[in-house]
């Protein structure tokens, strides 16, 4: 009876010898899994054994790998430290803070304990944390940074950076909540057009074989800048140009007035054409409102030519000479040639010689040339000449008088068998005549013919 009792006793107390008794305390860990990267979240465990010596194991029901993956020997009374680390799951959709049960089981006990652990799953660009300081249009620089947001140590990533205003690659490593800053030079044309506002920051990260974009904010501010340049060249040709420069990166609007008499306005053209233009008096004012984005520059043009009074008033003094001049010429004579298609295929040309008295002569000799290579025709039409000298090539006309205002046609035709090709100049025509007893001269004009293969003919 007493043996079956100290049995029944032995049974009860057996489970609570048996029993896993440890006192688990959880130190400074990484409790951070990037699930973008094959990275454990790290817990640095204490250890107490408060039970018998034993050898432990540690696992999870949840498909997480663990280490360590050995057992753990500790004995009674002994405390231990231990690290922990649980991997990411493949394609584990959760983010935020997870908690994680896992079991310790003795080897030469018969339960196992149950324990929690907390770590927060992030992806890769969530621990990166991009910005910049301030750009001014007048900036020659600008610092960025990159700041690690978490616990986790970065031996070697890639950044390239880029924005509208810059771009920069660098290789380095990042430790646990650093910050990493770059001084970058800047040059003014990248960003000369550009308005003022905020400007995306991009970040590209390399690690390992993951790449991902991470976006900060660069502020570009407002400046009002805008430079005035003037040139003034030119005496007969007066050319004025006005340059404004918007160097700032706001819009600007711009005003530009400019005066002229009216005079001077009739000859001015302007580039662009004005906006107002208004009269008070004799001078004209001028006005040009527009709008200048940054980086453009307005360029005025305005052009005064004084050719154009300086011909006409040349034309009208020549004009009022020729004109006295032909009023002191008694006889005018006008030369002119066409051309005239012969029936037997040979070069034919009409020679015309207008014949104009201006005032009344007498005893008028008319006398032209005639060109080598070429025949006179016997037939005239009008007035025939006095004499034909074919020898010395030449034909004339006499004439007794001529009354003032007295007009006459002489025309004769020319030809040649030798076909002629190209500009054949024909000579000035005389005439010799006598006006209050004494003996004067007129010439016509000269006058040319030009042939090509087609016999046609181009008068002057």
């Amino acid at each position: 009876m007493k043996k079956i009792f100290l049995l029944i006793a032995f049974l009860l107390i057996l489970p609570s010898i048996l029993a896993i008794n440890l006192a688990i305390e959880e130190q400074d860990s990484e409790a951070i899994m990037i699930a973008d990267l094959n990275n454990p979240a790290i817990f640095n465990l204490e250890i107490t054994n408060l039970g018998i010596s034993d050898s432990f194991s540690f696992y999870n029901i949840l498909g997480f790998d663990m280490l360590p993956n050995e057992k753990i020997f500790i004995s009674q009374g002994q405390t231990k430290e231990v690290q922990v680390k649980i991997f990411p799951i493949k394609n584990i959709k959760h983010r935020g803070f997870y908690t994680l049960s896992y079991f310790i089981r003795g080897q030469d006990q018969l339960d196992a304990k149950e324990e929690k652990l907390t770590f927060e799953i992030i992806d890769l660009k969530d621990a990166f944390e991009i910005g910049s300081g301030e750009v001014d249009p007048e900036s020659n620089s600008i610092k960025i940074y990159i700041h690690n947001k978490e616990s986790f140590q970065f031996d070697e990533i890639n950044v390239k950076f880029s924005s509208a205003f810059f771009k920069l690659e660098e290789t380095f490593e990042l430790g646990p909540n650093e910050k990493q800053e770059f001084d970058i030079q800047l040059n003014k044309e990248d960003f000369r057009k550009l308005r003022a506002g905020f400007y995306t920051l991009n970040a590209e990260i390399h690690l390992e074989d993951t790449k991902v974009d991470v976006e900060g904010i660069i502020k570009f501010v407002e400046k009002d800048i805008v430079t005035t340049s003037k040139k003034d060249y030119g005496f007969i040709i007066n050319t004025k140009i006005i340059q404004k420069v918007n160097e700032g990166n706001v819009l600007v609007d711009s005003e530009t007035v400019l005066k002229k008499n009216v005079i001077s306005r009739l000859f001015t053209s302007f580039s662009p054409e004005p906006d107002i233009v208004e009269r008070e008096g004799i001078t004209i004012y001028y006005t040009w409102n527009q709008q200048i984005k940054p980086g453009e520059t307005l360029e005025i043009v305005v052009k005064t030519n004084w050719i154009l009074p300086f011909i006409v008033i040349f034309f009208i003094v020549m004009a009022v000479v020729l004109s006295k001049q032909y009023s002191k010429t008694d006889l005018i004579l006008r030369k002119r040639v066409s051309f005239v298609k012969a029936k037997g295929g040979e070069f034919a040309l009409k020679v015309s010689i207008l014949v104009r008295a201006q005032k009344y002569v007498e005893r008028v000799n008319i006398i032209d040339r005639l060109p080598a290579l070429v025949k006179i025709y016997e037939r005239f039409g009008g007035e025939k000449p006095s004499r034909i000298n074919e020898k010395n090539k030449r034909i004339e006309w006499n004439f007794e008088k001529l009354e003032s205002g007295e007009t006459r046609m002489l025309s004769y035709i020319i030809y040649s068998k030798v076909g002629i090709l190209g500009k054949f100049a024909l000579p000035s025509a005389t005439a010799v005549y006598e006006k209050d007893g004494k003996i004067k001269e007129s010439t016509s004009n000269r006058t040319f013919f030009i042939a090509d293969q087609r016999k046609d003919a181009i008068e002057n």
